[in-house]
C-alpha cells in the first residue's frame, strides 16, 4: 500500500512552512518532506513535526543559492570544500530534524572529471555522515540547464562507483518521463536502485493523475516490485493544494485503501 508524503516546498504555500506540516496532516499525508528548510531554525520545524507526529522524509543539499548559482556543487571540479561546507550545514538540519533521507544535488558540470569529482564527494559523504541515507536524482536539462545528473544510466554508474548501500536513487515520475519518455520502463529498469520516490503530473508537474502517466499502474508495481519507501506529493498545484488533493483520495483509493483526503 503505498504510503505519501507531502513536499512542503511546493504544497500547502499560501501557508508560512511550520505551518504547511499541521495542513498536510489535516489532508491526510502522513508525512512530510521539505526541499529547503534552512530559512527557519530547525526547532521550529521539529516542534511542528513533534505536534503532528509526522516523520520528515527528505530535505535537499545544499542549502540554495540565492546568488544565482547552479544548483549544488557535488560534481563540480574544483568545487570540493563548497560541497563539504555546504554539506555539514545540511548534515546539521537532516540530524536535527531526523530526516529519512538527504537528497545530494550535483550541479552544472559534465565530462570524466565531472564524474570523477561526484564519486569523490560521495565517498566523503558516506564516511562524514555514517547513519545517514543519501539519494541522487536524475533531473532533466530542459528545467535545469547544465545539470549534471540527468540521466538514470549515469546515476546507476555513480551509485555502483560509490558502492555503499545507504547511497541509492530518488526516482521523480516527472523527470523520469521527460529525460526517458517511459515512466513505468525506467522504474523497471532502475527501481532496484530506488529508496525514496516522488510523483508529478505529466507532462506539467501538477497534481498525478488524470491523462498523463498511469499512476495507478505505478502503485500497483512498486508493490509488485518490493518497493516499500515514502512517495513524495513533489508536484506544482493547479490552484489551492487543497483543492487539488482528489489525486490522493483516488490513489488511495486504486490500490484497495480508503479513499480519502483527510
Amino acid at each position: 500500500m503505498p504510503k505519501f508524503a507531502a513536499n512542503l516546498t511546493t504544497l500547502f504555500t499560501e501557508l508560512p512552512l511550520a505551518a504547511r506540516i499541521p495542513a498536510a496532516a489535516e489532508a491526510g499525508f502522513e508525512a512530510v518532506e521539505i526541499q529547503f528548510p534552512y530559512d527557519i531554525p530547525a526547532m521550529e520545524i521539529r516542534n511542528a513535526l513533534g505536534q503532528t507526529g509526522l516523520p520528515l522524509v527528505l530535505i535537499n543539499a545544499p542549502p540554495p543559492n540565492y546568488t544565482g548559482g547552479a544548483a549544488g556543487f557535488a560534481a563540480v571540479p574544483g568545487g570540493t570544500e563548497r560541497f563539504r561546507h555546504d554539506f555539514r550545514r545540511a548534515l546539521r538540519y537532516a540530524t536535527a530534524l531526523k530526516a529519512e533521507h538527504l537528497h545530494i544535488m550535483s550541479g552544472a558540470a559534465w565530462g570524466d572529471a565531472a564524474f570523477d569529482t561526484l564519486v569523490a564527494n560521495l565517498r566523503w559523504a558516506v564516511a562524514e555522515a555514517p547513519t545517514q541515507s543519501l539519494v541522487l536524482e536524475p533531473m532533466n536539462t530542459a528545467d535545469l540547464p547544465g545539470y549534471y545528473l540527468s540521466d538514470f544510466d549515469l546515476a546507476a554508474r555513480v551509485i555502483d562507483a560509490v558502492g555503499h548501500d545507504r547511497l541509492g536513487l530518488q526516482f521523480d515520475t516527472y523527470h523520469a518521463h521527460r529525460i526517458t519518455g517511459d515512466m513505468l520502463g525506467t522504474w523497471e529498469a532502475y527501481g532496484g536502485l530506488a529508496h525514496h520516490v516522488q510523483v508529478a503530473g505529466i507532462p506539467d508537474q501538477q497534481e498525478p493523475g488524470g491523462a498523463g502517466g498511469d499512476f495507478a499502474a505505478l502503485y500497483k508495481l512498486l508493490d509488485e516490485t518490493g518497493y516499500s519507501g515514502w512517495i513524495g506529493a513533489d508536484y506544482r498545484p493547479r490552484g489551492t493544494t487543497a483543492d487539488g488533493l482528489g489525486w490522493l483520495s483516488a490513489a488511495r483509493a486504486a490500490c484497495g485503501g480508503p479513499g480519502r483526503t483527510a
